[in-house]
């Protein structure tokens, strides 16, 4: 019998109303193992209610307390990581282990928000003007909300959810339809560490979810993590409603190879950057840039036979190097952009677009794909494919290399392999991009530095977690105060000054 997810609404689960339904699917049998509902406006409000309700509730209680309920949510993670992770696998079809990474790198976040009340405190300053002290005070927005994609359904709502309410505020979140159930089970065990009712709801949804998120004039900040069409529409409406918005876009992430560099190690990162998951990462490595045609001869005569030698298998499978794509509809996406890459020109070196998996063959596996001789006015070049393909694009120096991640639309992730450290330094320093590994493959923060690109890949002012996302999730507020005392100077005209 198909099993049908629910709404987390006020504490509890709530089954569906909309009469709106939408299959989830498992991607290693192509069969459909459950039913998301799509909210509608009125049940995304009652969500929103409940977090409105709770609000003046959990804002009370003192930080150190609402670190204890953060404390007692990491344990409960740790303590249920194995079903967690296998409840995403299922409904996303990353092997296990990755699931396991994607759970532990939202955990990391929580771990952070379990020290948020260092970062919550003000600042002082003692005889600021004659008896005038000053002072400021962070304090929590009120209803926030997150969007999520399908991609990381432990780890993304909990890089938001972990810091918004870590800071007081409560929080409504729109998981991807596509793979919901660990945003709902995520919501039960906070409710079990300790947090009061509608401080944290779930609420999955579809463009009228989305849409009533970012009209309705309770919530005061949202988080998008998604493509960049629609982060800049989430952006767009959401500023138009006067509320903060960080939205998070596409990526095409590339790894610059000098001809110093350690190519054994560089295949090893390149496989596993731009194949684990089956390519479904925003900071997922698509193309390899090697610095002259030697380097990139040498380079794709070792990539071939690895790529060849890819073991694809189902998520439970512990051999596995990566499962099938989330559903077949973004399967077939990813074959177009395939077909798009060998019509443009550029040399399919590894095919794998027709990979079936024997007893599985309705699942929505694909082996690895390589493409060489790619350039930069190519199709496959400008979008990101979001599936296990990499590209091979060669530059003559490293300006080139260079200018081609900065001139690029989006400016997630890069990476640079070489053992010269003024090469690596003035990379970093010149690269139009947000985020920058040396010899690091997958370049993402911890959770205590912040995550976000450049140029299409993020609209808005500042980055999920860290530092970046306690200011997001907070208004600062500073306080002039005099305790009079002595002679009254009379009525001023003038603007107060240190003079």
């Amino acid at each position: 019998m198909t099993r049908e997810i629910q709404h987390f609404i006020d504490g509890k689960l709530v089954s569906g109303t909309s009469g709106r339904f939408l299959d989830v699917f498992n991607p290693a049998t192509g069969e459909v193992q459950a039913r998301a509902p799509l909210a509608n406006a009125g049940e995304v409000r009652q969500a929103i209610d409940a977090a409105e309700k709770a609000f003046p509730v959990w804002r009370a209680v003192n930080p150190q307390r609402r670190a204890r309920v953060m404390f007692k949510f990491k344990e409960l993670l740790e303590k249920n990581m194995d079903e967690l992770a296998a409840l995403l696998s299922s409904e996303h079809g990353k092997v296990l282990a990755d699931a396991k990474g994607d759970v532990q790198r939202g955990l990391e976040v929580i771990e952070f928000a379990c020290g948020i009340p260092h970062l919550l405190k003000g600042e002082f300053t003692e005889g600021a003007g004659p008896g005038i002290d000053m002072y400021s005070m962070r304090q929590p927005l009120g209803v926030c909300a997150g969007i999520t994609p399908f991609n990381f359904p432990a780890m993304i709502p909990m890089w938001m959810f972990g810091v918004s309410v870590a800071c007081g505020n409560t929080f409504v979140c729109k998981p991807s339809e596509k793979d919901p159930s660990v945003p709902v089970r995520l919501a039960e065990l906070f409710m079990e560490a300790g947090a009061p009712e509608g401080v944290l709801n779930v609420v999955p949804g579809d463009k009228e979810a989305v849409d009533t998120i970012l009209t309705d004039p309770r919530i005061q900040a949202v988080s998008f993590v998604g493509s960049s069409a629609i982060a800049e529409y989430i952006y767009a409406t959401g500023a138009a409603n006067g509320k903060r918005v960080q939205a998070m876009g596409g990526a095409k992430n590339h790894a610059i190879i000098m001809p110093d560099a350690d190519l054994d190690r560089v295949v090893d990162d390149l496989i596993g950057a731009g194949y684990g998951s089956a390519g479904e990462r925003c900071m997922a490595i698509s193309v390899a840039v090697p610095v002259t045609d030697a380097v990139g001869d040498e380079l794709v005569k070792r990539l071939r036979p690895r790529v060849e030698e890819l073991r694809v298998g189902l998520p439970t499978d512990p051999d596995a190097d990566y499962g099938p794509l989330v559903t077949a509809e973004h399967r077939e996406k990813v074959r177009g952009l395939i077909d798009l890459g060998v019509k443009e020109g550029a040399d399919l070196v590894v095919d794998g677009r027709d990979l079936t998996l024997q007893g599985y063959e309705d699942g929505f596996f694909m082996g690895g794909s390589l493409f060489d001789r790619v350039t930069t006015d190519m199709q496959i070049y400008k979008d990101e494919i979001f599936g296990p393909v990499l590209s091979v694009a060669r530059a003559k120096d490293f300006d080139e290399a260079v200018a081609m991640p900065s001139d690029h639309q989006y400016g997630n992730g890069v990476a640079i392999y070489t053992r010269d450290g003024d090469a690596a330094r003035e990379f970093a320093s010149r690269v139009n991009v947000g985020m920058v590994g040396i010899n690091v493959p997958i370049p993402v923060p911890l959770s205590y530095h912040t995550f976000g690109g450049w140029k299409r890949s993020a609209f808005g002012d500042t980055n999920q977690h860290g530092l970046e996302g306690v200011k997001f999730y907070t208004h600062i507020k500073t306080i002039t105060s005099r305790w009079p005392a002595g002679v009254r100077e009379g009525a001023s005209f003038v603007i107060p000054t240190m003079k």
